[in-house]
């Protein structure tokens, strides 16, 4: 059984797994180099052999138990048609979305458009040194991608003023996201990707009375959905303010955390493996700073089934070498 399964699907405790949000990218000196000669992001990730090659480049520096697909949440935006960019120092930009151009879009159009994440996935799946190691697919939630999909742009701190206006727009563009979330999560699967993650972003945004709508119910659907495919599902709701009540309406196998929220009040309170929770700023300290941090979430989910991470991706500055000092320190813990 891969490491991650023995935590998630056996919850046991005589151990932590360690991958890192982000791992395949930025911070790395091999894969900057790849990204010098390959501008265009979007083409990066659908060159299978270069995504593949990337999402590896981690696994041979540092002895983490899982890869992660070398790919971006706005793949599904894109497989529908609608424009995206990444601009530097700005992120992503999307063009007009035109739910009538959508609408056309059926499941071939659409796994025509992405297949080489497919590919990529079967490759990095099929790589000698992943053996006992597990391959991770994920996807965006549809609340986030319908944030970036109607704001076209990262929100930051606020959605446009009028993006609820137009409820109607919103539910049928909320139906089209889950249906092809769906087809791509199944295709991830299908060749070879063995846990599923759904990472909603912009889950912090709502408030209390549109999570029903908007997070638990159409996350819901797609937990279900990946769980009668037989891979377990991690969901990460960050900065949502109520953790419990999402593990509890939503049912994930497990939860990733935030670096917002208290480690000793998430163990009271829900019973499901935990992941992360690490502030990926503490990896821009020192090692001393480091150890104490990462000690202290040890030592918090000692006996509960945990999978150790950070609360958000891996920022772009941290240096490699830190990076060897958190796996080794989580691998010496005893």
């Amino acid at each position: 059984m891969k490491p991650l399964n023995k935590i998630i699907t056996n919850k046991d405790t005589s151990f932590n797994p360690i991958w890192i949000m982000r791992q395949a990218g930025r911070y790395l000196p091999e894969f900057r180099e790849i990204r010098k000669e390959n501008p265009n992001f979007i083409n990066l990730c659908l060159n299978d052999d270069l995504s593949s090659k990337i999402t590896l480049q981690p696994l041979k520096r540092f002895n983490l138990d899982a890869a992660i697909i070398f790919s971006d949440i706005l793949m599904l935006p894109y497989g529908l048609g609608q424009k995206v960019e990444f601009e530097k120092n700005f992120g992503p930009r999307l063009g007009k979305f035109d739910l009538n151009e959508v609408a056309k879009i059926d499941e071939i159009d659409f796994v025509e458009k992405v297949h080489r994440v497919y590919k990529a996935i079967k490759k990095v799946s099929l790589d000698p040194d992943l053996n006992n190691k597990n391959t991770i697919g994920f996807v965006g939630a549809p609340w986030t991608l319908l944030v970036y999909m109607i704001n076209l742009q990262s929100p930051k701190k606020n959605l446009k003023k009028d993006f609820f206006k137009d409820k109607f727009l919103i539910n049928r563009i909320l139906l089209i996201i889950e249906k092809f979330l769906k087809v791509h999560i199944k295709n991830q699967i299908d060749n070879g990707a063995n846990i599923i993650q759904i990472f909603d972003s912009w889950a912090g945004l709502l408030e209390e009375k549109d999570l029903p709508n908007y997070i638990y119910s159409p996350t819901l659907n797609l937990v279900n959905f990946v769980k009668s495919l037989n891979v377990p599902v991690i969901c990460f709701p960050r900065e949502i303010r109520n953790y419990t009540e999402f593990c509890k309406i939503v049912r994930p196998d497990a939860v990733n955390i935030d670096y917002n929220v208290n480690p000793k009040e998430i163990i009271k309170n829900i019973n499901i493996p935990i992941q992360g929770g690490l502030d990926p700023k503490i990896l821009l300290t020192n090692k001393n700073t480091l150890k104490k941090e990462v000690i202290k979430y040890l030592e918090i989910f000692k006996d509960h089934p945990y999978i150790f991470n950070l609360g958000h991706g891996v920022l772009p500055e941290t240096d490699p070498g830190m990076v060897e000092y958190l796996v080794k320190t989580v691998k010496d813990y005893k």
